[in-house]
């Protein structure tokens, strides 16, 4: 398939937030991804990403997760200021707020043609806990969540009883949680303490855990890990095409 793309600036609760739309050319329509970036926002691994998977048959849509905390088109860099900049905007942003993203886009996509009202969500890093959060919209069939991080913690900021964790009996769709074991940032304990917690509240889901570090699914830097990455996406494709 051959990819277009376009953007488009859409108007949240809390400003306006930059989405990049990769999707087959024509006027067909077609299931839709939400994909959720790294603290980077979209990098080139990002996109091609949302391009590989737009290759498959999906319109992906990528939004600018921390739109109000920084300049329209912001892209931070694969470096330490880059790190220290992506942390901040994530103990600054409340996950109240990322919920009012869900809600504009998935209204906004509602009255575009080329979405055939099919809504899937995958992400990788804080992108897999923004996608986790995309689940909890009932629009959302299916759900591929990379090295989620911060479901074990309350690093991101909410309100009471918001917290991802206190919000499972919202989840409808199906999810995929794919892992690293050798992830630092989501350690064994904080695994099996998503484990328990999805168990418990009987979600329907599959869980992967895999040898592989942070970020083994970025195709840039020493971490990235093409086999295991594949293994992924794979794994994303089977659960679309099965849910969507």
């Amino acid at each position: 398939m051959i990819i277009q793309k376009h953007i488009v600036d859409l108007p949240t609760p809390t400003g306006i937030m930059r989405s990049y739309v990769h999707r087959p050319e024509g006027d067909k329509a077609y299931p839709t991804i939400l994909l959720y970036s790294e603290i980077f926002q979209q990098t080139g691994p990002i996109e091609r990403s949302a391009r590989l998977m737009a290759g498959h048959g999906y319109a992906v849509v990528v939004p600018e997760i921390f739109h109000e905390l920084n300049p329209i088109g912001t892209v931070l860099a694969y470096d330490q200021a880059g790190s220290d900049k992506g942390n901040s905007d994530k103990a600054n942003k409340s996950a109240e707020g990322y919920d009012s993203d869900n809600e504009a886009v998935i209204a906004w996509l509602a009255n575009q043609p080329w979405c055939n009202g099919q809504i899937g969500a995958m992400g990788f890093c804080i992108g897999g806990h923004l996608a986790f959060r995309a689940a909890l919209q009932p629009q959302v069939k299916a759900t591929a969540c990379f090295y989620a991080t911060d479901l074990h913690t309350n690093v991101i900021p909410n309100l009471p009883g918001q917290h991802s964790m206190d919000r499972l009996a919202d989840i409808s769709g199906e999810l995929m949680m794919f892992w690293g074991k050798q992830d630092p940032h989501i350690p064994a304990a904080g695994r099996a303490l998503v484990y328990q917690k999805m168990s418990e509240a009987e979600l329907n889901f599959s869980w992967h855990e895999v040898n592989g570090q942070h970020a083994f699914m970025r195709d840039e830097g020493l971490r990235y890990d093409a086999q295991l990455a594949m293994r992924g996406y794979q794994l994303a494709l089977d659960l679309f095409g099965r849910c969507m």
